[in-house]
């Protein structure tokens, strides 16, 4: 005789599941709670410690953000929320052993704003020369002094001191914008 059982079968002591789709019978109460009434959550979000030491440490990102955003044109409230997921990675990340939070967390809050400028954007390269040539100009302009006499003063023809202001006003271009072909 050919044994008729597959490894998947129940044992022979095993009594089958009732079936759950047969209308006779009372029905099983539901699970969902009656109006007016919460569902019970988790108490503790799994994440909960890790993100208080993140909100404890926001003022890292406000001086990232700030620090790139002078640097790069970029809104400071923008740089500052991206760094701050960088902090929640962060603060997910830590073990206490290997070291304070404050220089990890900082680590992970550059880079975090340092991925974002490079995949959303570029930045356009400005020679160190002209980027101080800007700021002298920027203060000589603050002073009253005209563009011609800002260019005649910081020894360049005012073509070139126009050139310096319009790459030095440019910080990041959005790359987003741009449609595919």
């Amino acid at each position: 005789m050919q044994d008729t059982t597959s490894p998947h079968s129940q044992p022979s002591n095993h009594r089958p599941s009732p079936q759950r789709h047969q209308s006779s019978g009372p029905r099983a109460p539901s699970r969902t709670p009656p109006p007016g009434r919460r569902r019970p959550h988790r108490r503790d979000h799994p994440h909960a410690a890790a993100n208080a030491l993140a909100l404890k440490h926001q003022d890292i990102a406000r001086a990232v953000a700030a620090n790139l955003s002078r640097r790069t044109g970029h809104p400071r409230e923008d740089l500052e929320q991206i760094a701050m997921v960088g902090i929640i990675l962060a603060a997910r990340r830590y073990v206490p052993e290997r070291g304070g939070f404050r220089p990890f967390a900082r680590r992970y809050a550059n880079g975090e704003v340092h991925h974002f400028l490079r995949d959303r954007g570029f930045l356009i390269k400005v020679p160190p020369s002209w980027r101080e040539m800007n700021a002298r100009g920027k203060k000589l302009q603050g002073a009253g002094v005209t563009s011609a006499a800002v260019a005649q003063r910081l020894g360049v023809d005012e073509r070139r001191w126009e050139e310096i202001v319009q790459a030095c006003s440019v910080g990041v271009v959005h790359l987003g914008l741009i449609e595919p072909l």
